[in-house]
C-alpha cells in the first residue's frame, strides 16, 4: 500500500491497523539533540484516547507509546525513531457481520474496488485508529517547533449548530471539556445537543480552527509547494475532514477586494498587518501573521439508525450498525489537526534553511 509516508526532510511513515496487534510510526530526519521521552508524547496521545466521556466511544485503550529506537540517555541521536502502541481493546466480533457488506459513508466499498480485499475489523488501515501514530509523531514535532518560537494550538470551533464564544476564549477548557471547546458555555450546549443526537441514534460533525503564533515570514513555497496547499493535503489526509479553510475561507468569495486585502505597516522598523484575512499565508508563503487554519468534520458516519446498502452478492438490503462508536468524531481529532499541522510546519522550516545562500554561509561559519 502507497502513501503511508508524509514529509520530505522530517519524514513520519505510521503502520499498524486497528484490531491488530499494535499500531504505531518510524520518524526519519529528527535532529539530534533533542530531550524526549515517552512523557513527551504520552500528553498528546492521552488527548486522543478513546473512552475519556459519555460522547466519546466507550472503547477503552490505554495508548501507552513505547519508545524503541532514537533516543539515547534521554535525547534523539538523530536516527529514526520508531513508536510502538499496542492495541489491547480489540472487540472484532463486532465487526463480523460486516464482512458481507459495505457501511454508508465507510471506506468498506472503495477498499475492496481497489484491492479486492479488506479489513472489515474496525476498518483497518482506513480506522481513525491510525492516527496515533500521527498524533506521536506530531508531539515530536510540536516539541521542536517550540524550539524554535513556534506554538500550535488547535480547539473545537462549532459542534452541530453550536459555535464557540471566542470573546470568551479559554485555553485550559480546550484540555479540560469533553468536547474540546475554548468556551465553557458552548461546551455545555454542545454536550446537550450530542445528547438528542445519541438519542436519535444519529451523529453530528463540526469545524477544529487551529491557530499557528511564532511563525516567521518566509516559509513555502510559491507554486507546486505552496504552504497553505501542503497545509490543505496534510489535514485533508485525516479521514474525516472534507473541507479545509485558511484565514477567511470561503468567505473570500463574496468579499471585495478593498475588504480582502490585509493592510501592511511598520511597528517598531518589524513589518505587521492591520488584519488577517489571508490567514498569515501570501503566495504560498508564510506572512509572518498568526497561521490560521480550520477544518471541517463529517458526523460520524457509523449511527445505529437503520440504513440502505448492498451486500457483497449485489443485493439491497437495510443495516443497523453495531459496535462501539463517537457520536461526533471533532473532539478526539482536535489534536490530530494540531499534530498534522506541526508536521507540515516543522519539515517547511527544515526545508526553508536552504532557500538562500546567506542562510547557509552564517550556519558553516558559524560551525
Amino acid at each position: 500500500m502507497a502513501g503511508s509516508t508524509f514529509g520530505t526532510i522530517f519524514k513520519i511513515t505510521t503502520w499498524g491497523e486497528s484490531h491488530g496487534k499494535a499500531l504505531g510510526v518510524i520518524i526519519d530526519g529528527c535532529p539530534a539533540g533533542l530531550s524526549l521521552c515517552e512523557e513527551d508524547i504520552q500528553v498528546y496521545l492521552d488527548r486522543r484516547k478513546p473512552g475519556q466521556s459519555s460522547i466519546s466511544t466507550p472503547r477503552k485503550e490505554s495508548d501507552q507509546v513505547e519508545i524503541l529506537s532514537g533516543v539515547f540517555e534521554g535525547r534523539t541521536t538523530g536516527t529514526p525513531i520508531s513508536l510502538l502502541i499496542r492495541n489491547t481493546s480489540q472487540k472484532s466480533s463486532d465487526y463480523s457481520e460486516i464482512a458481507s457488506y459495505y457501511r454508508p459513508g465507510h471506506a468498506d466499498y472503495t477498499f475492496d474496488a481497489k484491492y479486492g480485499f479488506r479489513d472489515y475489523t474496525g476498518g483497518g488501515r482506513s480506522s481513525a485508529r491510525e492516527t496515533a501514530g500521527r498524533v506521536a509523531a506530531g508531539a515530536i514535532a510540536l516539541k521542536l517547533l517550540k524550539e524554535l518560537g513556534i506554538t500550535v494550538t488547535a480547539y473545537t470551533r462549532s459542534i452541530g449548530p453550536v459555535s464557540a464564544d471566542l470573546e470568551h476564549f479559554d485555553r485550559n477548557a480546550i484540555y479540560s471539556t469533553a468536547t474540546c471547546m475554548p468556551d465553557s458555555d458552548a461546551d455545555s450546549r454542545a454536550t446537550a445537543y450530542l445528547k438528542e443526537c445519541m438519542m436519535k441514534k444519529d451523529s453530528s460533525g463540526g469545524v477544529i480552527e487551529c491557530i499557528t503564533t511564532g511563525l516567521p515570514a518566509g516559509i513555502g513555497d510559491p507554486v507546486f509547494e505552496k504552504l497553505d496547499a501542503n497545509l490543505a493535503k496534510a489535514i485533508m489526509s485525516i479521514g474525516a475532514v472534507k473541507a479545509v479553510e485558511i484565514g477567511d475561507g470561503i468567505q473570500v468569495s463574496t468579499a471585495v477586494g478593498s475588504e480582502n486585502n490585509d493592510t501592511f505597516y511598520y511597528d517598531d522598523g518589524s513589518v505587521s498587518k492591520r488584519t488577517n484575512h489571508a490567514g498569515g499565508i501570501l503566495g504560498g508563503i508564510s506572512d509572518g501573521s498568526e497561521l490560521i487554519l480550520r477544518a471541517h468534520i463529517k458526523p460520524t458516519p457509523s449511527i445505529f439508525s437503520p440504513q440502505e446498502t448492498i451486500n457483497k452478492n449485489g443485493e439491497n438490503i437495510t443495516v443497523e450498525i453495531k459496535g462501539r462508536h463517537d457520536p461526533v468524531i471533532v473532539p478526539r481529532a482536535v489534536v490530530v489537526v494540531e499534530a498534522m499541522t506541526a508536521l507540515t510546519l516543522l519539515d517547511a522550516c527544515m526545508l526553508n534553511m536552504t532557500a538562500r545562500v546567506d542562510y547557509m554561509k552564517e550556519f558553516y561559519h558559524n560551525v
